[in-house]
């Protein structure tokens, strides 16, 4: 049995073992949940500025500070809410992040009201299944994610600019991004485990 260190992966995933660990089990996995989709995006919108290292340390408590990403708890939230999380040394304390993320939960929340599931929206966009990139090269955004990010827009999101929507792309399997040499390049995708 091969061990860990022994797997080529993404050149990004070689400098840390959770990046290593990410990477092997759900980075580029396809999700089809509408809420985990919704909660990666929150999560990659966080990371703006940030290295994606600082945002996978502070997930469990990202986690907890925003009720499980829940966005029916979350846009319940005060500005008592807003100040309680400023002062949470376990997240990203930043207050346009904090409020986006509660604005876009009323926006998921509106979508879904208006019979817009989110994971179906999205993936329609996409065409359905990922997209696995054959070029070799890694683009920061695309036409596809800027189309995603005004349509996100459209509807109320924030912090979904095309290069955010992209990386949340990779992150969510629907471009399959891997390096040509990494092991999980093309490989068929399992969900991952719970």
């Amino acid at each position: 049995m091969s061990n860990s260190t022994d797997k080529i992966r993404c050149a990004w995933a070689q400098t840390d073992p959770l990046l290593a660990a990410y990477h092997d089990a759900e980075w580029g996995v396809p999700e089809r949940d509408s809420r985990a989709l919704w909660e990666k995006l929150m999560l990659d919108g966080f990371q703006a500025g940030l290295s994606w290292l600082t945002i996978l340390r502070k997930r469990d408590a990202f986690r907890k500070a925003f009720k499980g990403f829940v966005p029916e708890k979350i846009v319940k939230f005060t500005e008592a809410d807003v100040e309680r999380l400023m002062q949470d040394a376990g997240i990203v304390r930043s207050r346009s992040k904090i409020e986006a993320t509660i604005g876009n939960a009323r926006a998921y929340l509106a979508m879904q009201a208006a019979g817009e599931d989110f994971s179906e929206f999205i993936w329609g966009m996409a065409g359905g299944k990922p997209i696995v990139n054959r070029t070799g090269s890694v683009p920061v955004k695309t036409p596809l994610s800027e189309d995603i990010s005004a349509a996100l827009k459209k509807r109320g999101f924030k912090f979904v600019g095309p290069v955010i929507v992209y990386a949340w792309m990779q992150a969510t399997g629907i471009v399959d991004d891997h390096a040509h040499d990494c092991h999980r390049h093309g490989a068929k995708h399992n969900p991952k485990p719970q």
